[in-house]
């Protein structure tokens, strides 16, 4: 061998070794990062870091806080009946929230809309007076024409709720739960409120249809505790109301 390329090679062979080490030191590094019990990345996008998600527009931007003392009573009937799928087909961490995959309908207003998913955030993304709950769930519909319609539970901490809690079985255990019980994820009055907003998440598409109900449920102190291991923060901050109108519906 040429002595002259010995040390080159050998230093060329330690360059190697390092990257190589140091690759697989950040590798890891991501890995543990990823499978943190305090997950704060959201995909491709983070709570941590909302000013510099990118949106279409900015009017009708989603969630607010709800003042009670401008909220307008709604002239029209406003009745919501929900006939959402006790089996559902999937329960997953996603990245971003705990999602449930589920079928089913709400008529709002006597139009029909399709239950695609539900989540969860913590803390609330929608705030009353300016209160946070514990946990917000949004349950994701769309219409025929593609128009959507988000309903939103309030979870206050008391009694263990049983839907819940199937959820955060299917998603830590991994088994898979043939029947849900999501009526005790709904309050019994459906009373609410409604104003018109956008997705709270990337791309934030605007003209989304909010019914959040005014009644909260119960979820347990361990149950609650037990998804913030999973994401204690992936609300979005409270936008601005601009020009609209926050309407209620009393049952």
């Amino acid at each position: 061998m040429n002595k002259k390329l010995l040390i080159p090679v050998v230093f060329s062979s330690l360059l190697f070794v390092t990257a190589c080490t140091q690759q697989a030191r950040t590798s890891e590094s991501s890995i543990h990062s990823k499978e943190s019990t305090h997950q704060k990345e959201a995909g491709h996008f983070q709570y941590d870091t909302q000013e510099s998600w990118q949106q279409i527009s900015g009017k009708m931007q989603s969630p607010i806080d709800i003042a009670l003392s401008s909220v307008e009573k709604m002239n029209d009937g406003g009745t919501i009946k929900l006939d959402h799928s006790s089996k559902i087909t999937n329960a997953e961490n996603n990245g971003h929230s705990i999602q449930v995959t589920d079928s089913g309908t709400a008529t709002i207003n006597q139009r029909i809309f399709s239950l695609t998913q539900f989540h969860f955030h913590a803390e609330s993304e929608h705030t009353i007076d300016g209160k946070h709950y514990p946990l917000e769930a949004h349950f994701v519909n769309q219409a025929q024409d593609g128009r959507m319609a988000v309903i939103a539970v309030f979870f206050e901490e008391g009694s263990e709720n049983k839907g819940f809690q199937e959820v955060l079985d299917d998603v830590s255990d991994g088994k898979k739960t043939a029947i849900l019980d999501i009526q005790s994820m709904f309050p019994e009055n459906r009373s609410y409120y409604h104003y018109l907003g956008s997705l709270t998440t990337p791309p934030l598409t605007e003209n989304v249809e909010w019914y959040i109900f005014k009644e909260p449920v119960q979820a347990s102190k361990d149950q609650i505790k037990k998804f913030q291991r999973f994401y204690e923060h992936n609300n979005r901050n409270t936008q601005s109301l601009n020009d609209r109108v926050i309407l209620e519906h009393d049952e």
